[in-house]
Formats: structure tokens, sequence, C-alpha cells
């Protein structure tokens, strides 16, 4: 074998051992897999020790007259609660109790019950929260007979008739005539004698007195009216509340008509007090 031919084998050969080492080399620097350590979260619940707290069903308006189903328990944290709450296990009666009651202060769906936002009934102020901004109440006496029968009762609806005698002219002489006119429709019935809502197991109740929402000018009229002619009371549908918007729509221009009669005596309420006129 040729020198020349030598030298190439041995060239060839160093190359392969280089080439070898190499390759080793690369293999053992590869990186080691990366092993990701996973922290656990760990949520540890705490109990919260909660009480039955007297809360309003939904919103409730100034002015609104409530009743149970105004009202429900609701879980409230025993730490936050106010002294001032009505709690399910101090006042077990409470949705009965405060059934009549008038919202001095609106309050919210959720809001819990405290005295200061309403008026019970029998305290002072019952009859001004309980009417509308704006209206007076005015009481007019009643009977069975002119005020259906007694079936009216409070956040009713009625309509005033008014019963009185004119003198018209027949021929030469001067007869009287019976007059009935409608002074006021829609109006609405606060109480009847000192009961301001509903009873169960009563469906008619006989009072001496309903005490009605009038404007002053309405009050005026009804304070005419009871003065000159016979008051009665007519009982409107539910279905009838809403007509021109809820609101009464009353004869003012009687106000200035002179005919009259007799009639029944009126009371006004003035800062929960009566004051009456013949």
């Amino acid at each position: 074998m040729s020198p020349m031919r030598l030298i190439i084998l041995a060239v060839a050969g160093i190359a392969a051992v280089v080439a070898a080492f190499l390759v080793r080399g690369m293999v053992s620097e590869s990186p080691e897999p990366t092993v990701v350590a996973q922290t656990e979260t760990i949520v540890k619940e705490v109990e919260v020790s909660q009480v039955k707290v007297l809360v309003a069903a939904s919103d409730l308006p100034i002015g609104t007259l409530l009743s149970p189903s105004d009202f429900r328990w609701a879980d409230w944290p025993e730490r936050t609660v106010n002294p001032g709450y009505f709690t399910e296990e101090d006042h077990s009666d409470a949705m009965e109790k405060l059934a009549g009651s008038v919202v001095r202060t609106s309050l919210f769906a959720e809001e819990p019950i405290l005295p200061q936002k309403i008026v019970q009934k029998g305290e002072t102020g019952f009859m001004a929260a309980l009417l509308s901004p704006g209206k007076r109440a005015v009481s007019v006496e009643i009977s069975p007979e002119s005020a259906s029968a007694g079936f009216i009762l409070p956040d009713d609806r009625v309509d005033v008739i008014l019963t009185y005698e004119v003198e018209v002219q027949q021929g030469e002489e001067m007869v009287e005539q019976t007059t009935v006119v409608t002074a006021m429709e829609n109006v609405r019935v606060l109480a009847i004698d000192q009961l301001f809502g509903e009873v169960d197991g009563a469906p008619a109740l006989t009072g001496s007195t309903a005490t009605l929402e009038l404007t002053p000018e309405e009050a005026e009229l009804i304070s005419l009216a009871a003065r000159k002619a016979t008051i009665s009371l007519t009982l409107r549908s539910h279905a009838d509340a809403g007509e021109n918007n809820g609101e009464t729509i009353a004869r003012l221009d009687l106000i200035d008509d002179d005919q009259g009669g007799r009639g029944n005596q009126i009371v006004i309420f003035r800062n929960g007090n009566m004051s009456t006129g013949g």
C-alpha cells in the first residue's frame, strides 16, 4: 500500500474519532427535564353565626299601609344586628303586630325594619303618615244605610253623594224638591271609626264615621256639604280605582251653591287631634 493511501486512511480515522467525541459531548450536555412544582391552594370555610331578621319583602314607599305579606325573615350576620331590628327569636309575632302600620320613611327590598321608619297603630302621627302628600283627613258621619250597608273598608274607593232639598217655582208657589248630586268620585277611605286596616273575618263594619282623604279644596266642599245635605257613600269597584290617575274628581263649583238644607257633623284632623264643627 502506498504511503499516500496510508495518510488518507489515517486522517479519515482521526476525523471519525473526533466526530464520535463531539456527538458524545452534545448528548451529555442536553438539559435535564424540568419539573414544575404545583402549589395546592386550600380554602378554609369559616362558619358565620346568623339570626333571622325582619326585612321588607319589596320596595315600600312612604304612606304604605303594611300587611304581613310586606315582610319576610332573612338571614343576617349576628355580629352586625342592630339592637332596633326585629329578630325572629325575640319577636316571632312581629309580622302580625306590625300589620296595619304605615311607612314613615321609604324602605327598600331586603332592608331591615326599624321602629323609627314606621308608624304603628295608636302612635301619635299615625293618620298624618297615612296621608298622601298634599292631602287632608276629613271625617263625616255615616250610617249603614248611607255607607253601602257597612261593606266599606279602609283603603276602599267611594263616591260621595249629596241629597238635599231645594225650593223650586211651581206656578205661583214655591215648593221643596229633593235634589241628588254626586259631589265627589274616587275618594280614598282612610278609616272607618278607629279602624285603619282590613280585619280578617269582618266582611261588614257598621262604623259611625268615615275618614276620607281629600285635598284642602275638597275638604271645604265636604264641610259645606255636611252642613247642607245628607251624605251617602257608594262603594266603587277596584277596577275603577285608577280612573283619573287615582285622583278624586270633585264638583268644586258646588261650594258657591247657596241652596241647601241640613246635614251631618264634620270632623277634621289637625296634627293628630280632632276638631268638630257644626
